[in-house]
């Protein structure tokens, strides 16, 4: 099957998409759509993670569960939205961590585009979603490309920081060689748990640090 996806990308997952599971998930979304559901985010976004962040560029994956399912939220970049659009209330606890971790100013935008351009992947689990229905694409077969995809990361690459927040992230730990790789786990910055152990987790810095030991530039986390 043909995909269209950055060069470098496709050069290390074309396999994945030669693939029955693939070729089921693009089946259920043509499906969905001319049944008239709205799926998020829009067709030329679903790959965005990778067009903005190229397999050669990465030096941190950032793992996120599910692309947002309200109008105009979803960009194809975990826990980003586009400029404009009010930053939900995990993102908000990103930036209170960020600002009390490195002292930079509360972002006024969700659009975590720059991040991403710096080699900061941000993946989410399943690629799409229905609108008004969180997880409702969950179990259609991206699960299994994104794991492929973490695999990939973990097998070719050395260096890269995973940021695994909460338990459904934490469970793609056993997919990352951790003596090639830093992983760093704390609680989801969900309101629901936050305060259980993701506010004082210091990930920002923590992921300068191990970058600047690697011998590689930092994250500029400023947006």
């Amino acid at each position: 099957m043909e995909v269209k996806i950055e060069e470098s990308w496709k050069q290390q997952i074309q396999s994945e998409f030669n693939k029955d599971y693939f070729e089921n998930i693009t089946e259920f979304i043509k499906t969905e759509k001319s049944q008239g559901k709205i799926i998020y985010p829009p067709g030329s976004l679903i790959f965005n993670a990778f067009e903005k962040t190229p397999f050669n560029r990465i030096k941190v994956l950032l793992l996120g569960q599910d692309p947002y399912h309200g109008k105009d939220q979803a960009m194809g970049l975990s826990f980003s939205v586009p400029k404009g659009v009010r930053p939900p209330p995990s993102l908000i606890n990103i930036f209170k961590e960020l600002h009390n971790d490195v002292g930079i100013p509360i972002p006024q935008t969700g659009d975590l585009t720059l991040w991403a351009e710096q080699g900061v992947m941000l993946l989410n689990a399943a690629l799409t979603v229905r609108e008004g229905e969180p997880n409702a694409h969950a179990q259609i077969g991206w699960h299994q490309f994104t794991d492929a995809v973490i695999k990939k990361l973990s097998d070719k690459k050395n260096g890269v920081v995973f940021l695994l927040w909460g338990s459904f992230a934490q469970k793609k730990q056993e997919l990352i060689d951790q003596n090639r790789h830093f992983i760093l786990k704390a609680a989801h910055p969900s309101p629901y748990s936050a305060d259980k152990g993701f506010f004082g987790c210091r990930h920002f810095s923590k992921t300068n640090q191990y970058l600047i030991q690697q011998k590689q530039d930092p994250i500029d986390w400023a947006l």
